[in-house]
């Protein structure tokens, strides 16, 4: 370990501060653009000792947990509470212009969707039994750590509010290290156990239970997938389509940023009578996209393919949906098999739909919606797409993590048919 001092010139992908010294760069943790820091260096990373000339940009975080003096260090749920939001906005945009022009593409990027604190209703903690009893919170960064937490300014107050009836829900099922992921949902809050080695017991179940039987607005407690009690079904509302979330089930972080992306998707789509909605989950977009379009919905995991079906055929004025269980990266949708659609949406995980893309970019489908988590996978999933004459006429950056260096996108493409 040397210390030394460095004068940060950038943000590095994941929100560090990058300097630049005789041996490379140095990543420093916490520090801004601007900044004269104090480090204490091992190998290429870099411990703020003190900050020396301070950014314009720099602002006292709103969160306890973060650390002192806007340094970090403590809770790891969070990265930039210390950078004032003109400049956070300005470096999340940036990430998904570099993913663009890392892969030669020049288009339209619009200004940043904001997320805004107490906006996020899924949380995943990190739960361990200890002499003094359980710790739930979230990990130290770099560390094995769990910062117990006390306030939450990015979780919705729906959530925050809960956090004691989750502690007790958490601590009735006795194990001694798990996840605890919390969704909230329009009946309650739905709460996953996972990572529970053995799953539980027969006592467990019953303390579990008895523990949810005496609080309020718990929708479900799972375990390791398996539903332990259920007082209401979890629902989350799509456009009016009500969809029971499976255990442990995808949604998107904020119900701000899904309307958004949806809105953006439905108005590129326009008036497309048929669309199918890729990689579709429980129903996020292709049950909006419904009020107005026959959709084919294609997803593989079976539970949610069940939650899409049954919400569809449950929900009047919707056009005609057709649900598919398909593996969508060993089994892509052929280049025929779009023939039969006038519009495309796909949504996949972070690793994008490489061999998606490639059967799509054959195709003549005239709008083409790509909505992503990954700015990486995205762009290199819409160089496919323009290589096959589509061409991209916006993209939007989402932020639905806030704090974070985290960025998601939804591109509008279209093709001439020739």
């Amino acid at each position: 370990m040397s210390a030394q001092t460095v004068t940060i010139s950038s943000l590095g992908a994941k929100g560090d501060g990058v300097a630049h010294g005789a041996d490379g760069p140095v990543f420093v943790p916490f520090a801004l653009p601007g900044e004269t820091v104090s480090i204490a260096k091992v190998k290429n990373e870099g411990t703020i000792m003190s900050i020396t000339s301070p950014s314009p940009d720099r602002v006292q975080p709103p969160c306890k947990h973060f650390g002192p003096d806007g340094v970090g260090g403590v809770c790891g749920g969070c990265s930039l509470q210390h950078m004032a939001k003109p400049a956070y906005n300005a470096f999340k945009r940036q990430i998904l212009i570099d993913a663009l022009k890392s892969k030669g593409i020049e288009a339209p990027v619009g200004e940043i969707f904001e997320a805004h604190p107490h906006q996020r209703r899924r949380l995943v903690f990190t739960a361990r039994r200890r002499e003094q009893g359980l710790v739930m919170g979230f990990m130290q960064a770099e560390t094995h750590h769990v910062v117990p937490v006390e306030e939450c300014p990015i979780a919705s107050d729906g959530l925050i509010s809960r956090l004691d009836a989750i502690k007790i829900i958490a601590n009735a099922c006795g194990a001694e290290h798990f996840r605890v992921t919390v969704t909230e949902t329009t009946t309650g809050l739905d709460i996953s156990l996972d990572g529970l080695r053995g799953g539980l017991g027969d006592q467990e179940r019953r303390a579990v239970t008895n523990a949810v039987l005496r609080l309020k607005n718990i929708a479900r407690v799972s375990a390791n997938g398996e539903i332990i009690i259920e007082p209401h079904k979890p629902l989350l509302d799509f456009a009016g389509a009500r969809v029971v979330l499976p255990p442990g089930g995808f949604t998107q972080a904020t119900h701000e940023a899904e309307e958004h992306m949806a809105a953006l998707a439905i108005a590129h789509i326009g008036k497309a009578k048929k669309v199918v909605d890729l990689f579709s989950g429980v129903g996020t977009f292709a049950l909006r996209l419904a009020r107005a379009s026959a959709v084919l919905a294609v997803e593989s995991d079976e539970k949610a393919v069940k939650s899409l079906d049954f919400a569809a055929r449950n929900t009047q004025g919707l056009k005609p949906v057709t649900v598919e269980r398909r593996d969508l990266f060993r089994r892509p949708l052929m280049t025929s098999e779009f023939k039969a659609f006038d519009a495309v949406v796909f949504d996949p995980p972070r690793a994008g739909a490489e061999a998606q893309c490639a059967e799509l970019a054959k195709s003549q489908v005239k709008k083409v919606v790509a909505i992503s988590c990954n700015p990486l996978t995205l762009a290199r999933d819409l160089s496919i797409l323009i290589a096959g004459g589509y061409r991209v006429d916006e993209v939007t950056p989402i932020d639905q993590f806030l704090w974070s260096p985290h960025v998601e996108a939804v591109a509008t493409l279209s093709k001439n048919k020739t």
